[in-house]
């Protein structure tokens, strides 16, 4: 054993496969109970969590002198949009208890320095997440929305009006989808920071290839975000500034080059 690894001990007990395998059992089967315990709240509060979701729509189609109102086509699409609703709540309400979980079972084989080095990353996950969900919801809804409504006709001079019916299913899937695609592209200032810290990037490369970092950054909003110029700017602005916060981070938390002699 080296000097660092006697100074910075494992807190782990040497275990057979077996026992591994019943530890990583314990820990799925807590993960699963708190995603099924979640759920159940979720689904009981199902049109409660839709309506908070679908409030944006709401008050565009209010402000145009619309219907505050969605429509279902088939029998069963309002009920299993309330299924994805609750599933949606439910990964949402339980990410901390299953985050927990997975950190149980990897930290015992982590030096105390490395936990110390991983704790404000596992931090700022859900609240990077949570930032890039609220952007989604307060900013990029309502203009997206407005945007897209705008579009209506009331069809005067025997012509026939054009009138929007949004749909549950496929307005939840959209905002699903862009709440996960925002809240995923928060991220983007933690993954690079994990990379600077065991050295695989630096801040220098990273300041070096900024003009790269746009033009990818407009891809990856491109990819994420539906094929409007709202949704896809709305997504890829904050990832440029996300960017240059990387490049900060990682600053900090890069190993230190040993000073020439």
């Amino acid at each position: 054993m080296s000097r660092t690894d006697a100074h910075d001990p494992i807190n782990d007990t040497p275990m057979p496969l077996l026992d591994h395998l019943i530890e990583l059992r314990r820990r799925l089967l807590w993960s699963m109970v708190a995603l099924l315990l979640t759920f159940f709240v979720c689904y009981h509060f199902s049109d409660v969590i839709f309506s908070f979701l679908a409030e944006p729509l709401a008050a565009v189609l209010e402000a145009q002198g619309g219907g505050r109102r969605l429509i279902y086509t088939h029998l069963t699409e309002a009920f299993f949009t309330y299924i994805k609703v609750a599933f949606f709540g439910a990964a949402c309400l339980s990410f901390p208890i299953v985050a927990g979980q997975v950190w149980m079972f990897v930290a015992p084989g982590l030096y105390r320095s490395e936990k110390r080095a991983f704790a404000p990353f596992l931090l700022a996950t859900p609240i990077l997440f949570v930032m890039g969900a609220a952007l989604a919801y307060y900013f990029i809804f309502p203009v997206a929305w407005k945007f897209f409504a705008s579009f209506q006709n009331a069809g005067g001079a025997g012509g026939l009006p054009i009138e929007l019916e949004p749909k549950v299913g496929e307005y939840l899937d959209l905002v699903m989808k862009l709440i996960f695609a925002f809240g995923v592209a928060f991220q983007l200032p933690v993954a690079l920071s994990l990379l600077a810290k065991v050295g695989i990037v630096n801040s220098k490369g990273l300041a070096k290839y900024r003009r790269y970092a746009v033009v990818g950054n407009f891809v990856v909003a491109a990819i994420l975000a539906p094929p409007d110029v709202i949704t896809q700017i709305g997504l890829a602005v904050p990832l440029m500034l996300l960017y240059e916060v990387s490049i900060i981070a990682a600053r900090i938390v890069e190993p230190k080059q040993p000073a020439e002699e």
